[in-house]
């Protein structure tokens, strides 16, 4: 996600598409950060 992000971004700056896929590709990146550094359903460790 971060990789097709990146291409997005560079797609869009150097105005071979539409301004609207650097938007995207910002967004895709950003997404792709979180997913990565944020545990989804982490385990979760009990103490008793």
């Amino acid at each position: 996600m971060i990789v097709l992000g990146v291409i997005l971004l560079l797609l869009g700056l150097l105005g071979i598409g539409p301004s609207v896929l650097t938007t995207i590709g910002i967004v895709l990146i950003v997404i792709g950060l979180v997913l990565n550094l944020v545990q989804i359903g982490g385990t979760r460790r009990r103490v008793y």
